[in-house]
């Protein structure tokens, strides 16, 4: 039975980029627009209407992807259906890097991480977004973070996907250097995104993201966003300590989700950026089975993931877990050692449930709370954030 469940999941790992091969490049009830900002033009696409006072979904891609061949496999995968009916959802593309994009002309002066920062207050401004709830990958976690740290008003909540809050040291930069004389920009975005073991395992979506970088995207104009990448400066951010200095420090206000697969190229750096937040309002959340890609690799699991963090928000009344039945949890698990028997899995749904509860559960909304919710996340509180993170790991 095991055997089997496993042979189901692994088809999370097709999100072919191609029409053809599905609806993963589709759009569905969404407007596009180009906003000016005072460092450019952004192409953005909205995804349903402001539902009332919710803040809406904002995502930012990372470099050599744009919005649709980031994310369009976790927002068109069915479980994300009951998140999305809660909020609008608004897709950033960094300039240059939409679809059809037009290339730069010669001259132009592509803006610094700093700066695509700076353009998003605007294009909310523009679209009457009050707040968001960010999801960002790669360099577009670090802008997220960014824009939370210039405008903590704007921002309710950050999923950050491989985030790295390092300036690159001298080492870093002589090897990328060496690097770049000896490989072109697409083999070096590759090893970005994806682990050694990925590049030579996973053939069929190596293959497909190889085209789509190549080939998708003007590369004069992919250039310019991975030096603006290359070049950023650290994340200035020092983690509080609790009923201390919490108001003193500079670092996120928000809760925030950080998520990295367990043969990703950015563990370290994840690690490093939960080194600098909040304990309080942080969770690593470390996916087993799964290197760059988290959002596409594993759809269902992120997609959980991402619900159970709305839910302690306050934002959703409740959580269906469709992928966590008690014959499909042990998917989540590293070893079958760790896997918990049919009668352990409504523990593992409370336990799920009470760990996002208790570490997000602060922001609510009094419309979408129920009495029993919030008796769970005071039940919550008792659990200890080395539990939490340890749990964490299991996924």
């Amino acid at each position: 039975m095991m055997e089997e469940l496993h042979d189901v999941q692994l088809t999370e790992i097709k999100p072919l980029l191609t029409s053809q091969n599905g609806q993963n490049l589709q759009d569905f009830d969404c407007q596009e627009h180009d906003v000016e900002t005072s460092h450019g033009v952004l192409h953005v696409t909205m995804r349903g209407v402001a539902k009332g006072n919710r803040p809406t979904i904002l995502t930012y891609h990372d470099i050599g992807l744009n919005h649709k061949s980031c994310f369009n496999s976790l927002f068109n995968y069915e479980d994300m259906q009951e998140v999305t009916q809660h909020f609008s959802v608004l897709h950033i593309d960094a300039p240059g890097q939409q679809e059809n994009a037009p290339t730069f002309p010669t001259g132009y002066q592509y803006p610094t991480m700093d700066e695509l920062a700076e353009m998003l207050p605007s294009v909310l401004t523009q679209l009457q977004v009050k707040s968001v709830i960010g999801i960002g990958v790669g360099a577009g976690a670090y802008i997220l973070t960014k824009l939370a740290l210039n405008e903590p008003m704007l921002v309710e909540g950050l999923v950050l996907i491989n985030v790295d809050p390092c300036a690159k040291g001298w080492m870093d930069w002589a090897a990328s250097k060496l690097s770049g004389w000896t490989s072109n920009l697409v083999d070096i975005l590759m090893g970005h995104h994806f682990s050694p073991d990925e590049l030579t395992e996973n053939k069929e979506l190596i293959q497909t993201y190889r085209l789509h970088i190549s080939q998708d995207i003007p590369q004069d104009n992919l250039a310019m966003f991975y030096t603006s990448y290359d070049t950023r400066l650290e994340l200035q951010m020092e983690r509080p300590v609790p009923g201390l200095n919490e108001n003193e420090v500079k670092t996120l206000r928000c809760p925030a989700l950080l998520v990295v697969g367990d043969t990703s190229p950015a563990v370290d750096a994840v690690v490093e950026c939960n080194s600098r937040l909040n304990p309080t309002k942080t969770t690593l959340l470390k996916m087993a089975d799964c290197g760059g890609l988290p959002q596409v690799v594993q759809p269902g699991k992120l997609a959980e993931a991402f619900k159970y963090f709305v839910q302690g928000m306050g934002y959703i009344p409740h959580v269906v877990l469709n992928h966590l039945r008690a014959n499909q949890v042990s998917g989540f698990y590293k070893s079958p050692a760790l896997s918990p028997s049919h009668h352990d899995a409504s523990l593992i749904d409370f336990v799920l449930v009470c760990m996002f509860a208790a570490f997000f559960f602060p922001h609510t909304d009094s419309d979408f709370v129920s009495r029993r919710d919030r008796q769970v996340a005071q039940h919550a509180s008792t659990f200890s954030s080395h539990f939490v993170m340890r749990f964490c790991r299991c996924f």
